[in-house]
């Protein structure tokens, strides 16, 4: 190694060029322009058919307030609920109908998970299958621990009949109630729509596809054309394959929206871990070269600025201060979203590390066969996944 070369100003430089390009070419991902609350649609003429299909599994702290939410939606529709019950053994079903009733809500004993799928996916496509009796032109694909704004189906609907879409999502809130939330939670939203810039996701002409899965609206009629949801039957990031899957069948909108609450706190740092590395080795394609370059970069990206900004004394410490200083400002759209001081983007750096952290618990997980762990299940393996 070349002792004149100043390689810490080189890699300083390599994150602030780093940041130059994602704010500038990544769709204006980190703007938060897409949202429910822009851009409404006007209503449609009839108000179509749909149903609400919701798998739970040991869901009873928050499925009352989940259910409760969906039974009090002001839809002029018609309008039904489906709860799939997959295997619960805390009265998640009787706490489900004490909050809607018998009359409002359906529920449907899963049956024993077949092989080849993950549960959330199996209980879905029991209680889409059950819905297509009736053959609704909908399906509201959503969660037992998401609370909805009593005019979330008819916000839906509207946007997706006046687009034409065959697939439309919002990105529920997440809660932000403590310091680890507040520390990790706005960077996993902003994380993730800089996967998946928003903008692109929403334009027919880009590939680009994703969705939230607390909260999707698809189009019956073209899921079935599509293969229904055995098409993605193996993957644990349903909702991004699912988006895949619809965008080749038609336009998709994803946004953010504050009228929708995830219901679920992470109020320590083990929880979010744990919710991070379900999948994020699958989000690598279950690739150790992919995870290798993966963490280096996120090194480079967001730990080289704050520590160089700290522990430098030389000509890089003010590029790398600055470079800090741009990480802040383009975390004040999510933050403001999140109603949090735009002084808790200053952690950006500590959230990558450890983003970067679970990252590499996740692959080892799935290494030893404990991969996409959920309510008692390791169900994340690439054979599974293809």
């Amino acid at each position: 190694m070349n002792p004149g070369v100043d390689w810490t100003l080189i890699l300083t430089a390599a994150s602030a060029l780093a940041w130059v390009a994602l704010l500038a070419f990544r769709g204006g991902f980190w703007l938060c322009r897409e949202r429910d609350d822009r851009g409404e649609a006007a209503p449609p003429a009839s108000w179509p058919a749909v149903v609400a299909v919701v798998p739970a599994r040991n869901e009873a702290d928050v499925v009352a307030q989940a259910i409760g939410s969906l039974r009090r939606q002001n839809y002029q529709g018609p309008f039904r609920i489906i709860l799939v019950d997959d295997g619960s053994t805390d009265g998640t079903s009787d706490r489900a109908l004490e909050a809607a009733g018998p009359h409002a809500l359906e529920v449907l004993a899963g049956a024993p998970l077949e092989p080849g799928w993950t549960g959330k996916l199996w209980a879905q496509s029991q209680g889409v299958a059950r819905a297509a009796a009736s053959e609704p032109a909908y399906l509201w694909l959503t969660d037992a621990d998401i609370f909805h704004d009593p005019a979330t189906l008819r916000r839906l609907v509207s946007r997706a009949e006046a687009g034409g879409l065959v697939l439309t999502s919002l990105m529920a809130r997440l809660t932000v109630r403590s310091g680890w939330e507040r520390i990790l939670i706005p960077p996993f939203v902003f994380f993730f729509a800089m996967l998946f810039p928003f903008a692109w996701v929403n334009d027919p002409r880009r590939r680009t596809a994703a969705a939230a899965g607390g909260c999707m609206l698809v189009r019956a009629a073209a899921l079935e054309e599509a293969g229904g949801l055995a098409a993605i039957k193996g993957q644990i990031i349903d909702d991004c394959a699912l988006a895949a899957l619809m965008k080749r069948r038609g336009p998709i909108w994803l946004g953010l929206t504050r009228r929708i609450q995830s219901l679920r706190p992470y109020e320590g740092l083990k929880p979010i871990g744990d919710m991070i590395a379900r999948s994020a080795y699958a989000q690598l394609g279950y690739s150790p070269a992919v995870l290798a370059g993966v963490v280096v970069a996120m090194g480079l990206v967001f730990a080289v600025p704050a520590l160089v900004a700290i522990f430098d004394h030389g000509p890089a410490k003010w590029l790398a201060l600055a470079t800090w200083i741009a990480m802040i400002l383009a975390m004040r759209p999510m933050l403001k979203l999140y109603g949090l001081w735009v002084m808790w983007g200053a952690t950006l750096p500590l959230a990558g590390a450890l983003y970067g952290l679970f990252t590499l618990i996740s692959a080892i997980r799935s290494w030893r066969g404990r991969g996409g762990e959920w309510k008692g299940r390791a169900q994340d393996a690439p054979s599974l996944a293809t």
